[in-house]
């Protein structure tokens, strides 16, 4: 029988970006900016984030884009 692999899946940002359909400029942007969304773990240099993180991401991502389209909405009207 096999054994669930109870490993966490940790994602540096690259692939975050690629996940979530994003640029990486964009991706980055979120982490240096939220100092909330921290690293789960380090490998060397390289940042590694969990599923925590990466819906984390999402969200703010999210929420720029709705900031970015009413901002747009506005000078539309104007």
């Amino acid at each position: 029988m096999k054994k669930p692999d109870t490993a966490p899946k940790l994602r540096t940002p690259g692939v975050l970006a690629e996940d979530l359909g994003q640029p990486l400029h964009r991706v980055l942007y979120v982490l240096r900016s939220r100092q909330q969304i921290r690293p789960t773990a380090r490998a060397g240099r390289l940042r590694l984030f969990d599923r925590e993180a990466v819906e984390a991401i999402r969200v703010e991502l999210a929420c720029m884009r709705s900031s970015m389209d009413a901002q747009r909405n506005t000078a539309r009207t104007r």
